[in-house]
């Protein structure tokens, strides 16, 4: 997969130190395949699988209250673009430093401080009593989950041997779209309920979307444990130079997965010979900076620079369709639920159900604000999206060998403009769930051959930086389009349908000019 590129590493004077590390590196891997896989890899992909759908809570879970609690905050479309909008915002403040300091500090540290943290603003999040507190604390959900995502994807990839890394990533990537099918499954059973409880004669009072918040804070709560039950990673270790515990790391996951005593394992004196520590000396962590700084240079030169800004784009435009259509499924499902009719298009449900939130939201309105809630129909259809997203990962993997990145982001980009164009002219719910999960499923597979095409085209000494900033634009993108959404409805029900597959028509345009030449 990755190079090393010996005339860079002799011009910047460290081809002796960077050899001790690939050498070091490539012993990891050799005693990882030693170690096997048993039941250390199965506690380690449950706390992933745990993990990554306790992303998909902090993300999705706002646009299935939006009907719950619209009457509770006088809710209009900007915030519940508003609230929608939240987590990523937080996460757009946090992923790069966050991916900075994980480097530093290791992977174990940061998985589990953003997990525990994910856990305590979920649950304040279960205690809103108010629209502002509960959007500090979706706020504060996505700014510590930043600081899980890329630790717990790095420490999951560093557990496997380079020969099965590729293809375990790809596998631990579906757990987002199961996900997505465990909340609506969840979400369907809790929100369904009539629960309300007062305390302080009214001043306090939980209702379901509260109940709600509370129960699914307890995945983040698993994954706290889970993350703090499990090592720090060998290959961090050997950042560090801490030779002596990434040694006992190794053992440790031998003895789990076999069974046997550790003077079975094969590498159990590894590094342990005097003159190769003296050899590995740490260095300095004024020279640690100097060389991440001469590392980043050529990103900001071209032509790394001209792929850098392109892929921004693309990655930031095919996010911004995902997460709006995903987001605003749940609340244009119910709109569909309680206004359509056998003649009625979207547009049509979407205007009676403006006119009838406007009213709700008025001060001086006589009748009681009675919230439109989602009934088994809503659900099922989330269900179905969320099955349907599963299947990119497998598109992917059979087809981007034969036809290519570029080709199939280009062909993908035709697909999703063509059905977004195709929703503005939606008159049954079938017609809706189907446009709407081709158009999620679709730009989901965009969003990941976007950030394949990043992994490709930057070398090793900048690729996490340059991931990094395409996923920081990318999170962007779903803020931004989150909040312009609603406005955009406001202006009129076909601008927003149209303004997408605009964005898309462009971004597909530029993808001609991605370099062809590694595929």
């Amino acid at each position: 997969m990755s190079e090393v590129d010996l005339p860079t590493l002799a011009k910047t004077g460290r081809s002796a130190a960077e050899s001790k590390s690939q050498f070091a590196l490539k012993e990891v891997n050799l005693a990882l395949k030693e170690c096997g896989y048993g039941f250390f890899h199965v506690r380690l992909m449950l706390a992933v699988f745990v993990g990554l759908v306790t992303g998909v809570i902090m993300g999705s879970t706002s646009s299935y209250i939006l009907s719950e609690a619209e009457c509770d905050f006088d809710l209009d479309l900007v915030d519940k673009g508003v609230l929608n909008a939240m987590p990523y915002l937080g996460m757009l403040t946090s992923s790069i430093v966050a991916g900075f300091l994980t480097d530093a500090f290791g992977r174990k540290t940061f998985a589990v401080l953003g997990c525990g943290g994910t856990f305590v603003f979920t649950f304040l999040s279960g205690l809103s009593q108010s629209f502002v507190m509960i959007t500090i604390a979706k706020f504060s959900e996505g700014v510590f989950f930043a600081a899980a995502y890329s630790s717990m994807l790095t420490l999951t990839s560093e557990f496997y041997h380079d020969g099965v890394r590729d293809r375990i990533m790809l596998i631990t990537s579906a757990a987002i779209p199961l996900g997505q099918v465990i909340v609506a499954l969840m979400s369907w059973g809790i929100l369904i309920q009539d629960w309300k409880v007062s305390f302080f004669d009214g001043t306090f009072v939980l209702h379901t979307w509260n109940y709600y918040f509370l129960i699914l804070s307890l995945w983040a709560l698993l994954g706290t444990i889970q993350y703090i039950l499990l090592p720090e990673s060998p290959m961090f270790y050997i950042s560090q130079k801490k030779y002596d515990k990434a040694r006992e790391v190794l053992i440790k996951v031998y003895k789990e997965n076999t069974g046997k005593p550790a003077e079975t394992f094969k590498y159990k004196d590894l590094w342990k010979e005097k003159h190769l520590l003296m050899q590995r000396q740490s260095i300095s962590p004024a020279s640690q900076l100097s060389n991440a700084f001469h590392n980043i240079r050529p990103m900001f030169r071209m032509p790394l620079l001209g792929y850098l800004t392109l892929f921004c784009v693309l990655n930031f435009i095919s996010m911004t369709l995902y997460t709006v259509l995903r987001m605003w499924f749940p609340q244009l499902s119910a709109m569909f639920e309680h206004y359509s009719s056998e003649s009625s298009d979207i547009c049509v449900i979407i205007d009676s159900y403006s006119k009838d939130l406007k009213l709700k939201t008025l001060p001086e309105r006589d009748e009681v604000c009675i919230p439109a809630r989602s009934g088994a129909e809503s659900y099922i259809n989330s269900l179905i999206l969320g099955s349907i997203c599963c299947i990119p990962p497998i598109i992917s993997g059979v087809l981007v060998n034969k036809v290519g990145k570029r080709n199939l982001y280009i062909v993908c980009g035709f697909i999703t403009m063509l059905v977004t164009i195709a929703m503005r002219w939606t008159n049954s719910k079938v017609a809706m769930v189907a446009l709407f999960s081709s158009d999620v499923a679709i730009s989901t597979l965009m969003a990941s051959l976007t950030q394949t095409m990043v992994l490709q085209h930057f070398p090793t000494t900048t690729r996490s930086l340059a991931v990094a900033i395409v996923m920081t634009m990318g999170r962007t993108g779903c803020v931004s389009g989150n909040i312009l959404f609603p406005i955009l409805l406001d202006m009129g029900c076909a601008v927003p349908f149209f303004s997408l597959a605009a964005i898309v028509g462009v971004t597909t345009g530029l993808a001609f000019l991605i370099s062809s030449k590694n595929e």
